[in-house]
């Protein structure tokens, strides 16, 4: 049984309060408490965000044109629900597609003398009616014309998200709620190939009402002329596109079903010309009939599949229908990165849930059994998570870019690992290879799912590194050994070694650190000799880095990397008995060049400098040869306030790993950073780059401004831009530094982008959609808490920057739940799995 800390032994704990525990931890129902018995037992009270300030994921009105919510899993493919609960970007075939959106609807008619029926969807957003591929043709091809109700509200929850529809002509309210699988630590269950939509009929009237739901498509699974049918399942249609053997990623199914005993199904609509196929399907719809249709066996395929649920809703009655897809493409042809000569043919790649099921009829009938448990299982999780009391920008930033492991972003091969892309181009993926330099940002998966994250170490210390220690920062797909024929990027190789000691203290394992380390060693090496050959602690030598160009000379940022790399050396050579003098050495020196030569007295700079007589890259037209002798390389920043200027020692903060740098001087900084680069308006703001991300009247974080002068002719090629992920990588630093003002300031600034008028709410693009550095967001939580799990030490420490009671989410490799202060005592409250906790170290 665990211990208690009472009030009269914590009394005097000011700087520094413990809780130990038995060693059996605390699991799914403890509750941990330096407080009274039974404290921990009363209900958590979250803060109800304020609506008012927009700090919410509540869009109604103008906010709901861009809204579409992604659904589905880890490299299983999606679709996603818009906030008038249309369904879009629907993308199976392990890529992205942007802007498809097939003739899919949900509809409800309420039968009488004068039927009533209605597509269950708000109105169609005006921004579809012109401007879109065929607009000016009519927008054949889409259901946009059908009857819609009058009002919509959309709301998220992740992973749930619920459209709430009305209409003055229609006695009837209609909620829709839409999921798939997520609980953190169960990467399989996130991984399946599936979603639900759950309709809530609620009749407000004071008379029963004759109903009937339907669910219509399209048979959007055929590819091109490919043979393709529409099949009975039970409950349902499953629509199906076939292809030959050699084109098999062409293949694909996909199965609507209900577990309703009354459902009845048309496997055929209409066959004809022009818009006959809808015309009827509709026609059938408005009549409120209920059409029992096999599937056709002669002459051309169904073009599309209803299926309908007939009920009787009673005065102030509510009935649910639970609405399950579930698709299978069980093979690809993707295939990235080049293989050594010699190595043996590969196989494209196949996803995790095609080594796990032989076909739709399986997925179908999983979802089916397991429906109810899964569903239970991210309600959980759900409301933990939201029961955070956090300022609500930081949840909405956090919660929405949570929607970024349900994208085509995101892959999961057949034997689990995971890989990813950076983005999401308009239909494909966009730079492949799991990048380092840009994943170095992301900071969720490995807090909600470490067992994944550590598979991205094991690629990168494994077949993506060689013999001399080099890594190739994208790795090969399907994952295997690369050719080395190319930059390796310093941020992303030096990041790595940082972030393997945040997996080592997450899981525990020092086992599996033990087996990494002779490849970390090696690749420090190889950073060593490659970019700071005479040893003097900084890096010096050309050195490629996220921005897809190299600094020449030392600069603040990628320093920053190499001393937070050679800190997390230290320590990791230490646990393991080895010698680390070296290390220490060369960081004691860096760190006393970078806080003094590479300090202006505000904010790190980069001292650019080149061999004389170097050739130098970008000469490509006799105008550039003569910038490059006048100015030197291009593509530097010099003397600009870069907003990564100290990304190392973020990064480092946010692994666990020591401070590296001088606290005074990594604030100031940042607060330079704060007062340079953050623009409450960029219409003055010259941006010859990629303005999209933010520009005119919006605000943002620029990458780099030079306050003090010296601006290149041609500084590195994003410098004008704003990215989100930086702005939350600024934010949390600021925070964790105790600048809590300045940090909310810009986490509000950028989310005011993403507000649903111009933007998605849950898409924060920067080289494509759903882009993964924006998962620095989950960074917000660790700082704003204080609280990180040491599960070598089985020691919670908490260093919250919120004044007062408060409560957070947290997640470790065994279990999540809830962290905080309560009445000035620090708790713990697991919800699911279990935490081992032998002690809460609070500071102040």
């Amino acid at each position: 049984m665990a211990s208690r800390v009472t009030p009269s032994a914590a009394r005097g704990m000011r700087r520094r309060e413990f809780l130990k525990l038995g060693a059996a931890g605390l699991g799914a129902t403890g509750v941990l408490a330096g407080a009274p018995a039974g404290w921990g037992a009363a209900q958590p009270v979250a803060r109800r965000p304020d609506r008012q300030a927009g700090w919410t994921l509540v869009y109604e009105g103008e906010r709901l044109r861009r809204v579409a919510f992604p659904l589905g899993g880890f490299g299983a493919g999606m679709l996603c629900l818009e906030g008038t609960g249309a369904l879009s970007h629907v993308s199976l075939r392990h890529r992205p597609e942007i802007f498809h959106e097939p003739v899919t609807f949900g509809a409800v008619c309420i039968r009488g003398e004068k039927p009533v029926a209605r597509v269950l969807e708000g109105p169609v957003p005006d921004w579809k009616k012109f401007g879109q591929p065929g607009s000016g043709n009519g927008a054949a091809g889409t259901a946009f014309g059908l009857p819609r109700f009058r009002g919509a509200r959309f709301e998220a929850r992740f992973p749930f998200a619920r459209v709430t529809l009305w209409d003055a002509q229609v006695p009837l309210r209609v909620q829709i709620t839409g999921w798939s699988p997520f609980e953190p630590g169960d990467a399989d269950a996130c991984s399946l190939p599936v979603a639900a939509l759950e309709y809530r009929f609620i009749n407000p009237t004071r008379r029963p009402l004759d109903v009937v739901f339907s669910w219509s498509a399209r048979n959007f699974m055929a590819v091109g002329r490919n043979p393709h049918a529409v099949r009975a399942v039970p409950g349902g249609f499953l629509l199906e596109g076939i292809a030959p053997k050699e084109r098999g990623w062409e293949s694909g199914a996909f199965t609507a079903t209900v577990d309703e005993p009354e459902v009845h199904v048309n496997h055929a609509w209409f066959r004809g010309g022009w818009f006959d196929p809808l015309t009827m399907a509709w026609k059938d719809i408005a009549e409120g009939r209920c059409v029992d249709r096999p599937p056709v066996t002669d002459g051309t395929p169904a073009p599309g599949a209803t299926l309908f649920v007939p009920f009787r809703l009673e005065p102030r009655a509510t009935r649910t229908v639970i609405l399950r897809f579930a698709w299978y493409v069980g093979e690809t042809n993707l295939r990235y990165g080049r293989d050594p000569e010699g190595a043996p043919p590969v196989d494209p790649y196949r996803p995790w849930y095609a080594a796990r099921f032989s076909g739709i009829g399986e997925v179908t009938e999983y979802w089916r059994r397991h429906y109810a448990d899964l569903r239970e299982r991210s309600q959980r999780f759900s409301d933990c998570f939201h029961a955070s009391t956090l300022p609500p920008e930081v949840m909405e930033a956090v919660a929405a870019n949570l929607t970024i492991l349900k994208s085509p972003t995101v892959l999961r091969q057949a034997d689990g690992r995971l890989w990813a892309f950076e983005g999401c181009s308009d239909n494909s993926g966009c730079c492949h290879g799991s990048c380092t330099h840009v994943w170095n940002y992301a900071q969720a998966i490995p807090h909600l799912f470490p067992a994944l994250e550590r598979t991205l170490r094991e690629t990168e210390f494994g077949p993506s590194q060689d013999e001399r220690g080099h890594q190739q920062f994208r790795s090969n797909l399907p994952i295997r050994p690369t050719v080395h024929d190319f930059h390796a990027a310093a941020d992303g190789q030096l990041g790595g070694i940082m972030k393997v000691y945040r997996e080592w203290r997450i899981s525990g394992d020092t086992e599996w650190l033990r087996r990494l380390w002779p490849r970390v060693r090696q690749s420090l090496e190889y950073c060593i000799a490659t970019w700071d050959p005479h040893q003097r602690g900084w890096l010096e030598e050309p050195h490629h880095n996220t921005y897809d160009i190299e600094f020449f000379g030392p600069d603040g940022m990628c320093t920053s990397f190499y001393l937070g790399a050679l800190r997390a050396a230290v320590e990791m050579g230490r646990a393991l008995g080895e010698e680390v003098h070296r290390y220490e050495t060369l960081l004691a020196a860096g760190r006393q060049r970078m806080e003094t030569e590479l300090w202006n007295g505000e904010y790190f700079i980069q001292k650019v400098q080149w061999s004389p007589g170097a050739v130098l890259p970008g000469a490509d037209s006799p105008e550039a040869a003569e910038l490059i002798r006048r100015e030197g390389p291009k593509y530097q920043y010099g003397t600009g306030c870069l907003s990564d200027g100290v990304l190392g020692d973020w990064l480092a903060r946010m692994c666990g790993v020591p401070p590296v740098l001088d606290e005074a001087k990594v604030r100031q900084h940042l607060l330079s950073v704060y007062r340079y680069n953050l623009r409450e308006d960029l219409t003055d703001h010259a941006n010859p780059q990629r303005p999209s991300y933010a520009c005119g009247a919006e605000g943002g974080l620029l990458l780099c401004t030079w306050p003090k002068g010296g601006m290149p002719s041609l500084p590195f090629v994003y410098s004008n831009e704003v990215w989100t992920g930086i702005e939350y990588q600024v934010a949390s630093h600021l925070i964790l530094l105790g600048h809590v003002a300045e940090g909310l300031h810009i986490v509000r600034t950028a989310r005011a982008r993403y507000d649903g008028r111009v933007r998605n709410p849950f898409n924060e693009y920067e080289c494509g959609h759903w882009y993964a550095r924006a998962l620095s967001s989950y960074g917000l939580l660790l700082a704003l808490s204080g609280a990180r799990y040491d599960a070598v030490t089985r020691v919670l420490h908490l260093r919250p920057r919120l004044r007062g009671d408060f409560q957070c989410f947290i997640a470790t490799a065994t279990g999540y739940g809830l962290v905080g202060v309560r009445r000035g005592r620090p708790f713990l409250e697991v919800r699911g799995g279990r935490i081992d906790v032998a002690e809460i170290r609070l500071e102040r």
